[in-house]
């Protein structure tokens, strides 16, 4: 008798188990879900869309190219996270980065991080690799421009019911002058039910 009851205990752990596992399905990237409500990567692709649009729709790209004869070269500098989420915000600027070399209507440089590292193997370059394909100093690129920003949010809550605002600041600047170009805003609201 108490051998059956162990092996009916071990039978409904078993089927207890398997009953509680995950499901996991693949879904197109393109497809919206916002399951916490948060900042995800939706918000990422699509606020990138439109601000880097809106930013080359304006008047200082036609300026800059009727002054200097050629496509302005843009840094996409940080983009700093001052909500109380955690944002990868690394995914956003290379939203950005995107948007702006697809566009065709800039040329975008690498970021400083990237720099040190880029400079790092023409420095090894020099040790190991052949006079034809050797790589030379002092043949970067200066950026004329830097994108930078800022996310904040307000979260309002009142029992089962809350409300995530947000608001992303990008600003563009003349590294030289130290001008502002271009600055804009894109707002989003999330309504929350639990």
């Amino acid at each position: 008798m108490k051998r059956l009851s162990t092996a009916g205990f071990v039978a409904l752990a078993i089927v207890i188990t398997a009953g509680c596992g995950k499901s996991v399905k693949r879904v197109k990237i393109d497809k919206q879900i916002d399951l916490s409500g948060k900042w995800n990567d939706m918000d990422s692709q699509l606020v990138s869309e439109e601000m880097i649009s809106d930013c080359l729709s304006r008047p200082w790209i036609e300026s800059h190219k009727a002054k200097e004869a050629q496509e302005p070269t843009v840094i996409v500098g940080e983009v700093v996270n001052k909500t109380n989420e955690h944002i990868i915000s690394e995914t956003f600027t290379k939203d950005l980065e995107r948007e702006f070399i697809n566009s065709g209507k800039v040329r975008v440089v690498a970021s400083s991080k990237e720099r040190k590292e880029l400079r790092s193997e023409r420095e090894d370059m020099q040790s190991h690799a052949s006079d034809e394909t050797l790589k030379a100093f002092m043949e970067e690129e200066a950026a004329d421009y830097i994108l930078k920003g800022v996310i904040n949010t307000i979260n309002d809550k009142e029992g089962k019911k809350s409300v995530r605002f947000y608001q992303i600041n990008l600003e563009l600047i003349d590294i030289e002058t130290n001008r502002k170009v271009w600055l804009s805003d894109k707002k989003l609201k999330k309504y929350i039910k639990d």
